[in-house]
């Protein structure tokens, strides 16, 4: 599962100049040196690094770059604990009753039931479709996002069959 994690920016990270040569393989360090993890990929303004336990899709702001690696203001265990509140935090909002958006942030239903891996939706019209669990996120804000957008998830329920899990 991929994480933006924007309000570590706020929590000490060094902020400098955005790093301008970065690059995929690019190694993360913290402020002693020690590794933090590597760049996986480069999306926009953004940088996802793999520690030794999660994916998170940070801001370039937060690094600066020395000696051919990456410095950031966190130890990997200090990420690794911010990523798993937010994980926490964002998996306690998987719950009935919690609002459901779908691609572009647009309300499409509510959350019906969650069982047996399945999350069950109540779509704005009355009709239920049921998804698989790890094909939803929840947010920080208490709402839940669906990969999908209304029209595909009405789709969905018009042939009879259900969405595939997304990661």
């Amino acid at each position: 599962m991929r994480l933006i994690l924007g309000t570590i920016t706020a929590i000490g990270l060094i902020v400098a100049a955005p790093a301008a040569a970065q690059s995929v393989g690019m190694k993360v360090v913290d402020t002693a040196g020690a590794p933090v993890g590597t760049v996986t990929a480069i999306q926009g303004n953004n940088l996802q690094i793999k520690t030794d336990k999660h994916d998170a899709l940070l801001p370039k702001s937060s690094f600066s770059v020395s000696d051919g690696k990456l410095l950031f203001g966190m130890t990997q265990a200090q990420l690794d604990a911010e990523i798993e509140k937010n994980l926490s935090a964002a998996n306690a909002s998987i719950v009935a009753g919690a609002t459901v958006k779908g691609l572009g942030g647009t309300t499409v239903g509510k959350i019906d039931s969650v069982a047996d891996g399945k999350v069950t939706i109540t779509l704005q019209d009355g009709k239920k479709i049921a998804v698989a669990q790890d094909g939803v996120r929840g947010n920080p804000d208490g709402t839940v996002t669906v990969g999908l957008s209304a029209d595909q998830l009405e789709a969905q329920v018009s042939s009879g069959s259900s969405p595939p899990a997304s990661k």
